[in-house]
C-alpha cells in the first residue's frame, strides 16, 4: 500500500495526489511508516514536474520524500512558473517539514554584455532566481511578468522545435500533443522535448540497431546501446547537438530575448520573494569577475546566491571547482548574502540531497542551513504578516545585514510549521525580539505536546 501511494503522488491529477498525501499521514501516525526526526541536511532547488523533474516527482512527492529522508529545510523551485508553491507548502504543512518555493529562469546583464556567466556561450545571460514567494496568485504587474516568462519560455520552445524537427524527419513533434503532455501545466522545458524526441523515435525505429542508426546520423556521435531508448546518454545528446550552441536548431538569443535582471529582481521583490543571483562554477569568464558581477546584482535587489555544490566537487579531489566553490561561499559570508543551495534533479544523475558527510562538504554544511533557515523563515513571515527578508520592515528594523541575517536565522531555526499561524497577527510594529519569543514559546509547547504523544 505505501509503494501504491507513494506512486500516486506522481499523477497528473491533482486530487489523487492530495488523497495519496492524506493516506500515507495516515499511515505514518498509525506508526506503519516510519518518520525520522528532522536533521540538518537541506535541499531548497529541488525542480518538480510542473518544468521537469528527472524522476517525475510532484510537489508533494517531493515534500514527502524530503520528510522520509528528515530534511532540515526543502524547497521546489520550477522554471518560469510558481506552479508548485501552494501544493508544496501545503503538504509541508501537513507533513511539519520546514518548506519554501520559488522560481528559475534566464535574464539579461547589460552590465556582462560580452562575458559568458552560467548560460555557456551565451554571453550577458545567466540563469537567475527568486526564492521565498509566500504565493503564486500574483495580482497586476507581478501577474503579467510572470505570465510573460512563462509565454516567452513557450515560445522559444515552439520555435526551436520547428527547427530540429526539419533536420530530425521523419521524427517530427507536435508540441501540444507529443510535448505539453509530458508536464501537468503544459509549461514545457527543452528537456521534455529531448524526451519526446527520444520516444517519438523509438515508436518509428523500435529499440534496435534501426534507432542507434538513426540517432548516430542525425546528432553524428557514436551511439551506446546502453542509452536507448530514452537514458542519459541519449537525452544529453539530443539536447547538446540539436539545442544548445552550435546545435542545428540553436539560434543565438540577443538581449531582448530574456528579461533584465534589474526588471526580474524588481518583479521577485514585488511578488514577496528574495531575489538571487545564480552561480555555476566559477571557471566562466564573467564568473571569474564575481565580485563585480555580485555588485551589479545586489545593486538591483539580489539579496541571496544559489550555488549548486554538487556539481563542483569530487570526493577526494581538491581542484579548482572545489576551491572556486569554497571562494564564492566565503564572498558570500563577507557580503552577508545567504547561500541557496540544492541538487536541482532536473538531470538523471542528480541526487536528492547533497552529501554533507564528505570531507569536501561538512564544513560548508552549516552555512548551508543557515541559509535556508533564513529563506524558510522569510516565506512564513511575508506570507503571514508581509514582514519578509527584503520587506520595508527588514529595512527599518536592523542596522545592518548582520543582525537581519541572525534574526531570520534564528527564527527559522525555531520555528515548528504547524506554528506557522501563530505568526499571523503580527505588525508593522512588531519588533523582532517579540516575534522571536513568541516562536519560542511555541516551539516550548510544541514539544511538551509531542512528548505527551
Amino acid at each position: 500500500m505505501i509503494e501504491e501511494l507513494e506512486g500516486q503522488l506522481d499523477s497528473f491529477e491533482a486530487v489523487e495526489r492530495k488523497r495519496a498525501l492524506a493516506g500515507l499521514c495516515e499511515l505514518a501516525d498509525m506508526g506503519k511508516v516510519s518518520l525520522p526526526q528532522i536533521g540538518t541536511d537541506v535541499n531548497i532547488h529541488c525542480h518538480t514536474f510542473f518544468s521537469y523533474n528527472t524522476y517525475g516527482y510532484s510537489p508533494s512527492k517531493f515534500a514527502w520524500l524530503a520528510r522520509k529522508r528528515g530534511l532540515g529545510v526543502a524547497g521546489v523551485a520550477d522554471f518560469d512558473v510558481l506552479d508548485a508553491l501552494e501544493e508544496f507548502l501545503d503538504a509541508a504543512r501537513l507533513l511539519g517539514l520546514k518548506g519554501c518555493a520559488g522560481l528559475e529562469s534566464r535574464v539579461f546583464v547589460p552590465e556582462f554584455a560580452t562575458r559568458v556567466m552560467t548560460s555557456p556561450g551565451e554571453p550577458g545571460i545567466t540563469y537567475h532566481m527568486g526564492v521565498g514567494f509566500p504565493r503564486a496568485r500574483l495580482e497586476g504587474p507581478e501577474k503579467n511578468f510572470l505570465l510573460n516568462l512563462r509565454n516567452i519560455a513557450q515560445q522559444r520552445n515552439r520555435e526551436l522545435m520547428g527547427r530540429v524537427n526539419e533536420h530530425l524527419r521523419p521524427v517530427e513533434l507536435d508540441y501540444q500533443r507529443d510535448v505539453q503532455v509530458l508536464t501537468p501545466s503544459g509549461n514545457a522545458t527543452e528537456r521534455h522535448m529531448c524526451l519526446a524526441y527520444a520516444r517519438k523515435a523509438n515508436e518509428l525505429f523500435g529499440n534496435d540497431q534501426g534507432l542507434a542508426e538513426f540517432w548516430s546520423q542525425k546528432l553524428g556521435v557514436e551511439v551506446a546501446p546502453s542509452w536507448l531508448p530514452e537514458n542519459r546518454g541519449i537525452l544529453d545528446a539530443i539536447r547538446a547537438k540539436t539545442m544548445k550552441r552550435g546545435g542545428v536548431g540553436y539560434v543565438q538569443p540577443d538581449k531582448g530575448a530574456f528579461p533584465l535582471m534589474a526588471d526580474m529582481n524588481r518583479f521577485v521583490a514585488a511578488a514577496g520573494g528574495i531575489p538571487v543571483l545564480t552561480w555555476l562554477d566559477g571557471t566562466s569568464e564573467g564568473e571569474k569577475d564575481i565580485e563585480e558581477l555580485l555588485e551589479v546584482s545586489m545593486n538591483t535587489g539580489a539579496a541571496a546566491i544559489n550555488v549548486i555544490p554538487d556539481r563542483n566537487y569530487t570526493p577526494g579531489a581538491k581542484d579548482a571547482k572545489l576551491a572556486n566553490l569554497y571562494a564564492v561561499v566565503e564572498l558570500a559570508e563577507r557580503l552577508g548574502l545567504p547561500v541557496v543551495m540544492g541538487t536541482e534533479m532536473n538531470s538523471p544523475g542528480q541526487k536528492f540531497v547533497d552529501d554533507f558527510d564528505t570531507e569536501e562538504l561538512r564544513p560548508l554544511a552549516p552555512i548551508f542551513l543557515n541559509g535556508a533557515h533564513i529563506v524558510y523563515a522569510h516565506s512564513v513571515l511575508q506570507q503571514k504578516c508581509g514582514l519578509g527578508y527584503v520587506s520595508d520592515w527588514a529595512a527599518r528594523n536592523f542596522e545592518n545585514v548582520e543582525q537581519k541575517n541572525k534574526f531570520y536565522r534564528n527564527l527559522g531555526a525555531s520555528l515548528n510549521p504547524r506554528d506557522e499561524d501563530k505568526l499571523r497577527g503580527l505588525s508593522e510594529e512588531s519588533k523582532s525580539k517579540e516575534i522571536l519569543e513568541i516562536v519560542n514559546l511555541s516551539s516550548a509547547s510544541s514539544s511538551r505536546d509531542e512528548r505527551r504523544m
